[in-house]
């Protein structure tokens, strides 16, 4: 980190990593694929989601460089990038451990949030 670098400021690239690993369902596939490889029907069955809304999760964690996948046959298996990724989850599983309930009973963020309807921006739909 430079030392010219404003301490205050929050930086691009770490807010965006951030928002990646704050969608329930993007989280929940790190987490498997935290396990070892899988194919998206794998992901399916774990996450209880429609296929094509895994497919684009794993799409977003692709662009985020957090994910890769490799063919098998004519699936793809699907896993981590980066073993750091590792130390990242099981470093916020020590946080949320030691933090209690503090982090689910936040106002703003925790499991009684209002959580606002994802929008549709430049859908045709």
């Amino acid at each position: 980190m430079s030392s010219t670098a404003d301490p205050c400021a929050a930086p691009t690239a770490a807010v965006a990593l951030f928002r990646s690993l704050g969608d329930p369902a993007r989280l929940a596939i790190l987490r498997r694929l935290a396990e070892g490889e899988a194919r998206v029907t794998d992901l399916v069955t774990c996450v209880g989601l429609a296929q094509s809304t895994v497919s684009a999760h794993l799409a977003c964690l692709r662009d985020c460089g957090l994910v890769v996948s490799r063919p098998v046959g004519r699936a793809s298996l699907h896993s981590l990038a980066h073993p750091e990724l590792l130390d990242m989850l099981a470093a916020a599983e020590r946080l949320l451990a030691a933090t209690g309930e503090a982090v689910n009973l936040c106002p703003d963020y925790g499991s009684g949030a209002v959580v606002p309807a994802p929008t549709n921006k430049g859908s045709s739909r």
